[in-house]
């Protein structure tokens, strides 16, 4: 019996859509490569995933098949995949080395069976491409970070504010207004503290979110 680590997923890709179907070559050609390989290097094809007219270019986790295949894969056993050349996962470098740099996270490997090394070997273009890849996502992590700082900068100078806790004049503008009531309702003059404010407003049955009287500091908010 075959261990797990000897297990393994074939994936197929065909770009155009003229060339798939049972009268085409390009399945049959790559799934013979692929098995061929298997056997030499010990490999048991377990399941079979195919996407059929997919763009080489496109990102791998957007691919139908692609997607379906790394669900399946946590529970058949295997942890890798056989393409039949490193074009047949993807045409694009960059795509080639995302998708490959991903698949590698989830401790999967790929392995082309043209050339089973590709995707271990660094060379200086696979450097290069990667350090490219990083830059680009470290800046747009950096601009969609500063559109929103300014998105909020925006909606401060528009509205007042942005985020955080709404203030109780929008969530309970019925308190706020009997508060500032009861602070000029002082006898003989002046004004109540903003502590007896609170304790009227408690024995009214007015409390906070918490149950309990509200604080000198939220009720001077209030009068705010």
């Amino acid at each position: 019996m075959l261990k797990k680590s000897a297990l393994a997923v074939a994936y197929l890709r065909t770009s155009s859509a003229t060339n798939v179907g049972p009268d085409k070559g390009s399945d049959k050609r790559q799934r013979t490569a692929i098995e061929a390989f298997a056997r030499r290097a010990g490999f048991a094809i377990v399941e079979e995933y195919y996407d059929a007219a997919v763009s080489g270019a496109d990102p791998v986790d957007k691919r139908a098949g692609f997607a379906e295949m790394l669900q399946h894969l946590a529970a058949n056993g295997a942890k890798t995949i056989i393409v039949e050349s490193p074009d047949r996962f993807a045409r694009d470098l960059a795509v080639q080395l995302a998708g490959h740099d991903m698949l590698k996270d989830l401790g999967i490997a790929i392995i082309p069976a043209s050339a089973p090394d590709f995707f271990t070997e660094d060379t200086p273009t696979a450097v290069l491409v990667r350090q490219v890849l990083g830059a680009i996502a470290q800046f747009e992590k950096a601009s969609a970070v500063a559109k929103l700082a300014a998105a909020r900068k925006r909606k401060r100078e528009r509205e007042g504010r942005c985020e955080g806790r709404k203030p109780l004049s929008q969530t309970r503008p019925e308190v706020v207004a009997l508060a500032r009531k009861l602070r000029r309702r002082r006898p003989k003059g002046g004004q109540l503290s903003l502590r007896e404010v609170s304790r009227k407003l408690a024995t009214l049955g007015f409390l906070n979110e918490r149950g309990k009287p509200y604080a000198a500091k939220s009720v001077a908010s209030m009068l705010v």
